[in-house]
């Protein structure tokens, strides 16, 4: 069945990307339709809240549907444990299940690692959501620019290949950033970020201001800042400033755009109980008070249909239902709906999965893929974790306010990337959280005289645990807890990736979701570019502990087996994802090396936009979600170009 409704635009997907460009397109009076895979977004974020705060994992998607778990799901078949097989919109990765490679499958397989090799076969570890507004309900916030060199990686370190240059100029992004900026509403300050102009290239038009006042420093912000004053790293004979910046942030420092300033809930990953961090809702809101726009909830566009000239015809979509369940065999009755331009705004996993599922006779390797890129360069911030107690005397009191307000940015550019990547550094503000479970783990192992998080008694990596620990209660509990607790801090170094066409989107030759769509198989490696990333960011970690004089606890000897562990030179590293999922769908200048130009329109096909953080060449050093935004506002003008307005 074809929607009746001729649309100027068909947008697939209301996160980010598709939002923003919808609200542009809105304004200028042009009729736009959005397909949404998931539920519609709810009135309130209550029942959101409420699941988070019941869930036992607290992981990104812990408060968002499909809440897969296990029970509710028999399997399918002996070769299909049934949790993805039985969802219309399921994840390829499932951050809460213990165990990924049953999550996902046979490809995600973790093998035994060779310590003299780059691991290969890796378990992909970021997710994201299939719902109205995308993914920025639990993005952590961070609206960080590119760096110039950032979109140059070939012309300026020779690495990368000369198509990992973008297609566009950093000047050119400029005015979009600003754009997304105000969009957003980011609390920030240019005076503030003015030393990364001389560290790492950072450059603003003149007179700029963001449109908020920056977040001001969390206590572990101020310990960390003034513990490394001075402080540098040498490498290859170069001394790089080591110093802490306050992190842009897409959330109120005041209240803005009718919603509340922040109130410190420290839930920013993976809900803003009040949206005081900005999510796509607000956009896609926005877009729906034009009138212009309209949004079909629960449509999963299976393909994208062609026609004989090379020209988008239409959109393939499953309506589904919570009611009816789900029965791969039986999928409900497709439905078209058809425009005069079309835009993929799903994600770059889903776009790549849908171009590739869209195959046909005349497009053998899937629609706007002639250049067989689509799928490919498969990216992520993976993150490398390190831990320690601050000083004594010296209390950070973590566990208060967003999760992280302020990193060092400085180390983001240089020379060294020649021959490894670049990282950011967050300065976490949830104490030992994330590597270790804490609070709880700590508090239980001073109750029941145990010593998981080495803190009962205090044994730094490379000391044997004692052969018992103390148990402590009442006031001598509050007094020892307090003594540890209060000092808990981490940093999270979030090492740029090489592009690889061997980390890669296909179609899963067997496995499907409830729909009977085949799911995304993954692979996924690390190259020894992004290894001497590891490397130096265990290295510059170490020596920021050192030079602060507090004491560090990272050890991942203990994690061998675990998904993401692996060894370099025989020495023990666990990566974690930063869900910052790029590559898939890159933009470029020459069309039989790239899948859509500057504007992200696809080369193969004049309507089709192909649209997020897929389209991005390289990985880069910053959050991507600011880029997005910033593209989606380029793109939205090349559209309303192409639609004569």
């Amino acid at each position: 069945m074809t929607l009746q409704t001729q649309y100027d635009v068909v947008i697939v997907g209301g996160g980010v990307a598709g939002s923003i460009i919808a609200l542009e397109l809105g304004k200028q009076g042009k009729r736009v339709l959005i397909l949404n895979a998931g539920i519609a977004v709810p009135d309130n974020r209550g029942e959101y809240v409420e699941n988070f705060y019941l869930a036992n994992a607290k992981t990104p998607e812990s408060p968002y549907p499909p809440l897969e778990r296990a029970l509710d799901h028999p399997p399918v078949s002996s070769t299909d444990p049934g949790l993805p097989g039985t969802e219309a919109t399921p994840r390829p990765t499932i951050m809460g299940l213990s165990n990924w490679t049953n999550a996902s499958l046979s490809y995600l397989v973790q093998p035994a690692p060779d310590p003299r090799n780059a691991p290969k076969n890796l378990p992909f570890s970021s997710t994201y959501e299939r719902t109205g507004g995308g993914t920025t309900w639990h993005w952590l916030g961070a609206s960080l620019r590119l760096l110039p060199h950032d979109l140059t990686m070939y012309s300026t370190y020779g690495v990368f290949g000369k198509f990992a240059d973008w297609p566009i100029t950093y000047e050119e992004l400029q005015a979009d950033y600003g754009s997304a900026e105000a969009e957003i509403g980011v609390s920030a300050s240019v005076a503030e970020q003015a030393p990364l102009e001389q560290a790492i290239g950072l450059t603003y038009p003149p007179g700029y201001q963001y449109p908020l006042d920056s977040i001001p420093f969390t206590m572990v912000d101020q310990v960390v800042d003034a513990g490394i004053k001075g402080m540098s790293i040498l490498d290859d004979g170069k001394n790089y400033a080591v110093f802490v910046s306050p992190t842009p942030a897409g959330r109120n420092s005041q209240p803005y755009q009718g919603r509340r300033q922040c109130a410190g809930n420290t839930s920013c990953m993976p809900i803003c109980p009040i949206q005081a961090k900005w999510d796509a809702t607000v956009s896609l809101n926005h877009a729906l008070d034009t009138g212009n726009v309209t949004v079909i909830n629960q449509a999963v566009v299976r393909t994208v249909q062609v026609d004989s000239s090379g020209r988008i015809s239409g959109v393939e979509y499953l309506r589904w239902s919570k009611q009816t369940g789900l029965d791969p065999r039986m999928p409900p009755p497709p439905q078209t709906a058809q425009g005069t331009m079309y835009v993929l705004a799903a994600h770059a996993m889903e776009n790549a999965k849908l171009l590739l599922n869209s195959k046909t006779p005349s497009l053998p390797n899937g629609v706007a893929n002639s250049s067989d890129q689509v799928g490919r360069n498969l990216m992520d911030h993976v993150l490398y974790l390190s831990w320690a107690l601050a000083p004594e005397g010296k209390p950070v009191f973590p566990f208060r306010g967003p999760l992280t307000t302020a990193g060092i940015e400085s180390l983001r550019d240089g020379d060294f990337r020649r021959h490894r990547s670049a990282f950011r550094i967050e300065i976490g503000n949830e104490g030992w959280n994330v590597p270790v479970g804490d609070p709880w783990v700590t508090v239980n192992d001073f109750i029941n005289g145990t010593n998981n998080s080495r803190l009962n008694p205090m044994t730094p990596p490379g000391r044997p645990l004692p052969a018992t620990s103390p148990k402590y209660g009442g006031a001598s509990l509050v007094r020892a807890l307090n003594a540890v607790m209060t000092r808990q801090f981490r940093l999270g170094c979030l090492l740029e990736q090489s592009p690889m066409s061997t980390n890669r989107i296909t179609p899963h030759p067997t496995l499907t979701d409830g729909l009977g769509i085949p799911r995304p198989k993954i692979d996924y490696s690390f190259d020894e570019y992004t290894l001497n990333g590891f490397r130096a960011a265990r290295k510059t970690c170490s020596a920021i502990y050192q030079h602060m004089g507090a004491t560090e606890f990272t050890d991942f000897s203990g994690r061998k087996g675990q998904p993401g562990y692996f060894e370099i030179d025989w020495t023990p590293y666990k990566f974690f994802g930063a869900g910052h999922v790029v590559g898939t769908h890159r933009m470029g200048s020459d069309k039989t090396q790239s899948v859509v130009d500057g504007n992200q329109q696809s080369h193969d096909h004049q309507n089709l936009w192909i649209v997020g953080s897929g389209s991005f060449p390289t990985v880069a050093t910053p959050n991507p979600t600011l880029t997005i935004a910033a593209l989606a506002f380029r793109t939205s003008r090349s559209i309303l170009s192409a639609l004569g307005a």
